[in-house]
């Protein structure tokens, strides 16, 4: 496991902790290009009342405004869940030139849906995964009860 890569996503997963404070479902995002994060987000769909408010989305909006650009070229997006349909659409227009997510996403995620990104995105998937699992399990049994 690259410790690079191990940085940012738990960075990430901090993010997803903010989320799951707020009664979010704890997703957590950044946004890294050049060995910085320009771009920090979790969850907002609740407090927006917005259900596009993923992490994901947010993430790609600050990292768009601080680039002054809408192409997200030269950036990796650390994520603590796959994204969905919805947030691969908008990961492939903004050409990351990685995604790395933590936790596979059965019921909504791109990758089980079957759909591809940006054809020069790379993907990585399950760095941090059970750090990002118990997050969202504290989450949904809380929920659940």
């Amino acid at each position: 496991m690259d410790l690079v890569d191990q940085h940012y996503m738990q960075q990430a997963l901090n993010e997803a902790k903010k989320g799951l404070e707020a009664d979010e479902v704890p997703v957590g995002a950044v946004v890294v290009v050049g060995g910085r994060i320009i771009a920090r987000a979790h969850n907002l769909t609740e407090r927006l009342r917005d259900v596009t408010a993923h992490a994901e989305m947010q993430a790609i909006t600050a990292a768009a405004d601080f680039l002054n650009g809408k192409y997200l070229i030269g950036c990796t997006l650390y994520v603590t869940l796959e994204p969905c349909v919805m947030c691969a659409g908008a990961l492939s227009w903004s050409q990351l030139d990685r995604v790395v997510f933590a936790a596979s996403d059965s019921k909504r995620g791109f990758l089980q849906a079957g759909v591809s990104i940006h054809p020069k995105t790379k993907i990585q998937s399950g760095l941090l995964a059970n750090e990002a699992k118990a997050l969202l399990d504290i989450f949904f049994t809380t929920k659940r009860k």
